[in-house]
């Protein structure tokens, strides 16, 4: 009698074939997407706003404590202003643009004390958008 050989049970998985099933799918889904029309709701359109963005009212203050105010839209020099001059121009300009940025730049020799007192005004005058300029480190 010849013996028998026992089949041993396989003890892995072959998987080329699922390999080969999730590649045809793979290209089959990547030639059907550009046809799928991804949405079927309409989007509302909106108008461009008709404001013009305002540009920011810079204060300026010196390396000897003077003050300098500009505004970009209307010059490119800076009018010498003390801090009483401040105030009522910052007031006048509120009730002119009430939401129009101010933006403080002063040198950086300047004592921190004289930018606290600027910000103080320019809060105590209702301006709610205030910003600090700086410039960009050189890399």
């Amino acid at each position: 009698m010849i013996p028998r050989r026992r089949r041993r049970a396989m003890s892995q998985i072959n998987v080329v074939p699922y390999i080969d099933v999730m590649l045809v799918l793979l290209v089959i889904f990547m030639v059907t997407a550009p046809f799928i029309n991804p949405s079927q709701i309409e989007l509302p359109s909106v108008a461009k706003s008709s404001l013009a963005p305002v540009s920011p009212l810079e204060v300026m203050i010196r390396a000897d404590g003077s003050l300098l105010l500009r505004d970009r839209a209307v010059a490119e020099e800076g009018v010498a202003i003390g801090e009483a001059h401040l105030k009522k121009a910052i007031a006048a300009r509120q009730k002119l643009l009430p939401n129009q940025p101010v933006v403080i730049s002063a040198d950086k020799s300047v004592r921190y004390d004289a930018v606290m007192r600027v910000m103080d005004t320019l809060q105590r005058q209702g301006v709610a958008r205030v910003g600090l300029m700086v410039k960009p480190a050189q890399p």
